[in-house]
């Protein structure tokens, strides 16, 4: 998992962040999230968010035993 200590995402960001070039930054892509996504996903793992409101926030994934 990968945790930060920033302001967090609220719930309407958290539902598009996985989307190809959605980005909140000036001069970001918004590919990043999305390649991980894909990249997770044809390994048949799972990826989830969690996000609190008053800061911080956890990526965690989970791959398959092969």
């Amino acid at each position: 998992s990968v945790h930060d200590s920033g302001p967090g995402i609220d719930e309407e960001e958290r539902q598009q962040i996985f989307e190809p070039f959605f980005t909140t930054k000036p001069e970001g892509m918004g590919m990043g999230l999305a390649i991980i996504r894909s990249i997770i996903d044809s390994h048949n793992g799972e990826l989830t968010v969690r996000s609190n409101q008053k800061g911080g926030t956890t990526f965690q994934f989970n791959l398959p035993n092969t």
